[in-house]
């Protein structure tokens, strides 16, 4: 191979890694706080699933959720997406 060729290939592979960690950002949860670390995440989610059990049903209603779905998002292990 040329030089060319080489450098075509290394730029190739930065736009692939690139695109890589796109789709990875692409794919996490929108509500979730950036920057978070593992545990700071997990604790995020129990923080969030117990106060949605707290909610009033009018509450719900106002986020577009049923009792039943608050109860099975809410009683999720905080490991759990």
């Amino acid at each position: 191979m040329n030089g060319l060729s080489d450098v075509r290939l290394s730029l190739r592979g930065q736009e692939l890694e690139a695109g890589q960690e796109r789709a990875v950002a692409a794919n996490l949860p929108r509500c979730t706080p950036p920057g978070l670390s593992r545990w700071g995440l997990y604790w995020h989610r129990l923080s969030t699933r117990k106060a949605l059990l707290s909610l009033t049903g009018e509450q719900l209603r106002d986020v577009g959720l049923s009792h039943e779905e608050a109860l099975a998002e809410g009683l999720k292990p905080f490991w759990r997406l």
